[in-house]
């Protein structure tokens, strides 16, 4: 049976909480939340997937993207499904995402962004989101505790949907790594990376950082590089590297390989090694 809840944040927030959710999701889930109670005008209760439907109509006339509108059908679902137990099955068609290859560096514009960053632990960090294809989140949640740096390796702790995985290290960063826990004096549960004012970094200044040095290096459509932009790069480099499939969706930390997929499609024929039949004729 269904329940309303007095106070539906909280309720959305605490499932939000069990399943693991980021707090960006939460966040993203109750503004749709929020947006489709003050179209809808009714009390939960007489609320029924007819409502639902318009209020979706309602943004796609509005002309809002695929993506967006994907979003808060996700949000709605889990509120009716998840958070009120409403027997309530919203089986709306999902809408098209028009496919877009993501946007990469090739190895030599990854150089000249790296080389643009003066700050030596802004530099190191930038190295290490690249060099171990970290999300921006993940890297700024990095424990002194989670790295293995005499084998070269680490772990990411709680990552996207809640998983922990594997990760490696390059040996250059490494080196840095241990100078800087000396340098700063970190302990085992230490986050690695702090401002001067002994604050974790924020995805915000990560996303400066990267902005500028794409600028400062006169990449082309700097304004659209971010930090995982290097997440792609790295995933992409591998695949160019001839690394199979299955190690980049290891290390990305994707569930399905058809999530790694797409780098193969950054990659061009001849760096995945795929030879056109005509050649052979």
């Amino acid at each position: 049976m269904a329940y309303y809840p007095v106070d539906l944040d909280k309720a959305v927030e605490r499932e939000c909480k069990r399943r693991r959710y980021s707090s960006r999701t939460t966040q993203t889930y109750l503004y749709w939340i929020h947006a489709f109670l003050e179209f809808n005008k009714k009390p939960l209760n007489q609320t029924s997937k007819k409502e639902v439907k318009e209020f979706l109509y309602h943004l796609s006339e509005k002309e809002k993207s695929g993506n967006t509108l994907n979003t808060c059908h996700m949000a709605l679902r889990f509120l009716f499904q998840s958070v009120l137990e409403k027997k309530m099955w919203i089986d709306i068609k999902y809408s098209k995402v028009p496919e877009r290859i993501q946007r990469f560096l090739t190895k030599e514009e990854m150089k000249k962004l790296i080389g643009k960053i003066k700050n030596w632990k802004h530099r190191l960090m930038i190295e290490f989101m690249y060099g171990a294809g970290l999300r921006v989140s993940e890297l700024i949640h990095i424990r002194v505790k989670d790295l293995i740096l005499e084998k070269g390796y680490g772990f990411v702790r709680n990552g996207k949907g809640g998983k922990d995985r594997i990760i490696v290290i390059p040996k250059v960063v490494c080196e840095k790594v241990k100078n800087l826990v000396e340098m700063e004096n970190l302990d085992d549960e230490s986050f690695l990376f702090y401002s001067d004012g002994k604050r974790v970094y924020s995805v915000r200044s990560l996303q400066q950082i990267i902005k500028n040095a794409a600028k400062n290096a006169d990449l082309k459509d700097w304004k659209e590089i971010h930090p995982h932009t290097l997440r792609h790069s790295f995933a992409t480099h591998l695949i160019e590297n001839k690394h199979a499939l299955t190690e980049v969706q290891a290390m990305l930390g994707h569930k399905s390989p058809e999530t790694s997929l797409i780098y193969v499609h950054n990659s061009s024929p001849a760096m995945t090694n795929i030879k056109s039949p005509l050649d052979n004729l």
